[in-house]
């Protein structure tokens, strides 16, 4: 991937493999438009495409994000229902594309994240918020629903907190975010910078291969019965993961007592960097 930058979105991939999406729209609290929603989608796509091993999202400003912005809001008034639809599956596409991606994902939140925002947050592998952090599914309040998000969020959060956030549209603290399950980490403002940075030094020292294969096997085997056919399936992947390269590597990098081959290239890289 290109670094790519406009008034809405920066996006940037540093020599360790690390993609940082920036959402700039500071004036609007970041509130996505079908514009911006469309730029998002291409970028994850690329990044997803790319060499890239980490992808943070981040955003600029107050807040996360604000969810819709009110100006598109107002277009949807007079729209029909086959373009509510239209509408809806372009957001839906660009959710599924950040769900999917094959590397790990972390969202960085430090302010309010609002409606169609949470769907960016529970979309992402890894969820880590400072106390400024505030989160609200909104949307009956103007008597919609969180359609487009909801099987990201209730995945997150579960059946009985989406149950109750779902209908109450209240304002949820970054504690109680923890405790439900939208954050997987509550930090000071001040450390968050150093918390990411933390996660991501973690990551960057495991198998490229074996971290996007973790990361397939919880979306596949989630929610399934134990059978014949899941345990044929999951010893199947650790038969070709031990057969592969990396693999190989790794096995007897541990048995030598050595940093396997991705460590030392990681090494040099930052040497250089």
């Amino acid at each position: 991937m290109t670094d790519q930058n406009n008034k809405d979105i920066q996006s940037e991939l540093d020599p360790r493999g690390v993609a940082t999406v920036t959402l700039c729209r500071e004036q609007k609290h970041n509130a996505f438009d079908d514009q911006m929603i469309a730029e998002l989608t291409t970028i994850f796509t690329e990044i997803a495409q790319s060499s890239a091993k980490v992808m943070v999202l981040d955003a600029k400003g107050r807040s996360f994000s604000a969810g819709a912005d009110l100006n598109w809001m107002q277009c949807m008034i007079d729209y029909s229902y086959e373009e509510n639809r239209q509408d809806a599956q372009g957001l839906a596409l660009m959710m599924k594309t950040l769900n999917d991606m094959p590397m790990t994902t972390i969202a960085k939140i430090d302010g309010a994240a609002f409606g169609g925002a949470l769907g960016l947050i529970c979309c992402c592998d890894i969820a880590i918020g400072s106390e400024k952090s505030l989160f609200c599914l909104s949307e009956v309040k103007i008597g919609l629903i969180p359609a487009t998000i909801s099987p990201y969020v209730i995945a997150a959060i579960g059946q009985r907190a989406a149950r109750r956030y779902f209908q109450t549209a209240e304002v949820i603290d970054a504690n109680k975010a923890l405790r439900i399950g939208l954050l997987s980490e509550l930090i000071a403002s001040e450390k968050l910078d150093e918390k990411v940075s933390e996660i991501i030094e973690l990551l960057l020292a495991n198998s490229p291969q074996a971290v996007r294969a973790a990361k397939q096997l919880v979306f596949d085997v989630h929610g399934q019965a134990l059978s014949d056919e899941l345990i044929k399936d999951t010893t199947e992947r650790i038969a070709r993961i031990r057969a592969s390269e990396e693999g190989q590597e790794g096995l007897k990098a541990f048995l030598e007592k050595r940093p396997a081959a991705w460590r030392t290239k990681k090494a040099n890289e930052d040497k250089k960097s």
